[in-house]
C-alpha cells in the first residue's frame, strides 16, 4: 500500500505552474502531527497482521520544510513503513538532510523540469539547476557509499517550453547517478491562467512518443530507468486531442490512497472533499482495509467531477515501462 500524504502546502519556490507557489495569498496550512502518528500507527499495525508492506509518502508543498516530519519519520520506521518523499530540492545541499534520506527513507523524488536556464527560470530560484548539479550526486554517492537501498527519482513537468530538451535532460541525470526518471504533462486545474500558452501540443506528444523508447534503450544502458508505460502516452495523445477519459470503477484506491493537509482520504489528489472520509474516522487496521471497498462503492454510487475526465496520474502506469 502507498500512502501518499499531502502534509503541508507551504513552499519556498514560485513556480508559475502550481497552485501552491509562495506568491499566492492562499491560505497556508499543515497537517496536524497527532493525527499522522495515529494513522502512522494504524499502518503500523496493518503491516504486522497482513504483512503487507506500507509506503508513506510526503508531498507538499515542500515537505522538507515541515518542521514534525523528523519526529514522525522516527516513529513510521520504528514500525517497519516505508519513507518516501517529494522535493524541490532547495534542502539537498545539506549534509544532514542528505544523511537523514540515505539512512532512513526508500525514495526521495526530485522535482526539475529542465537544464539551467528553464529551470532557473520556471522555479525562481536563482542558480538552482547548479546548484542541484552538486547535491544530488553527492545525495547518489553518498547513498552508494552507504549501501543503503534509497531509490533516487527525478520527476519532469512537461510543457512545450522544455520537451525540446528533455533528452539532453534525462542524459545529464543519469550521469548524476538518479535512478529513476518520470514524467508528466502539464495540467491546467492548479494554475488555469498558466496552462493554455504552455502546454503540449499534438507535435509534442507525437515527438515525445517516438523519442522516449530510444531514450529508454539509451538510459537503461547507463542503469537509468525512464518509467511511463504505454497507456501513459496514450494518455498524453488523448489530452492533446480534447479525448475525455472517464473512470466509472476507480480501483486506484486498491494499492494508494490520497490524504491531504486537512486529513481527507481520497484515491486521488483532485478529489478529497468528496468522499468525505477522515482519517479521524480509522479506528483500526480493519478501517484501513474497507477504504478501497468503500471508496470505490462511493465513485461508482456518485462519481467526482473529475472521474468524467480522470487526470491521476496513477490510473494510466506512471511508473510502469512499456
Amino acid at each position: 500500500m502507498i500512502v501518499l500524504w499531502r502534509v503541508s502546502n507551504h513552499c519556498n519556490l514560485a513556480c508559475p505552474f502550481c497552485a501552491y507557489d509562495k506568491r499566492l495569498g492562499l491560505a497556508r496550512e499543515e497537517a496536524d502531527p497527532a493525527q499522522v502518528a495515529r494513522l502512522i500507527d494504524l499502518l503500523g499495525a496493518l503491516g504486522s497482521e497482513t504483512g503487507r508492506p506500507v509506503l508513506l509518502s510526503w508531498l507538499g508543498g515542500e515537505p522538507l520544510l515541515w518542521a514534525p516530519r523528523t519526529e514522525l519519520d522516527e516513529r513510521a520506521a520504528g514500525q517497519g513503513i516505508g519513507l518516501s518523499l517529494t522535493t524541490n530540492g532547495t534542502s539537498l545541499g545539506a549534509p544532514r538532510v542528505r544523511a537523514e534520506l540515505v539512512q532512513r527513507y526508500r525514495e526521495v523524488t526530485i522535482s526539475i523540469d529542465g537544464m539551467a536556464d528553464f529551470h532557473d527560470s520556471m522555479r525562481g530560484w536563482r542558480g538552482a539547476f547548479d546548484k542541484l548539479a552538486q547535491s544530488v550526486p553527492a545525495l547518489t554517492a553518498e547513498r552508494d557509499a552507504a549501501g543503503t537501498g534509497l531509490k533516487v527519482r527525478v520527476n519532469v513537468v512537461l510543457m512545450r517550453d522544455n520537451i525540446a530538451g528533455f533528452a539532453t535532460l534525462c542524459r545529464t541525470l543519469a550521469g548524476w547517478g538518479v535512478d529513476e526518471i518520470s514524467f508528466n504533462q502539464l495540467g491546467g486545474r492548479d494554475r488555469p491562467e498558466f496552462y493554455p500558452a504552455h502546454r503540449l501540443r499534438s507535435d509534442d506528444v507525437a515527438q515525445l512518443a517516438a523519442e522516449v523508447p530510444r531514450l529508454r534503450v539509451e538510459l537503461g544502458q547507463t542503469g537509468t530507468a525512464l518509467v511511463g508505460g504505454a497507456a501513459y502516452m496514450e494518455r498524453f495523445a488523448d489530452t492533446v486531442a480534447g479525448r475525455s477519459l472517464p473512470i466509472s470503477d476507480c480501483r486506484v484506491a486498491e494499492t494508494f490512497l490520497f490524504i491531504d493537509e486537512a486529513g481527507r482520504i481520497a484515491p486521488c489528489s483532485f478529489a478529497p472533499e468528496h468522499f468525505g472520509i477522515s482519517v479521524d474516522d480509522l479506528r483500526s487496521p480493519a478501517d484501513l482495509q474497507a477504504l478501497p471497498r468503500q471508496l470505490r462503492s462511493h465513485q461508482r454510487a456518485q462519481p467526482a467531477r473529475d472521474c468524467a475526465d480522470c487526470p491521476s496520474t496513477q490510473q494510466f502506469a506512471k511508473f510502469e515501462p512499456p
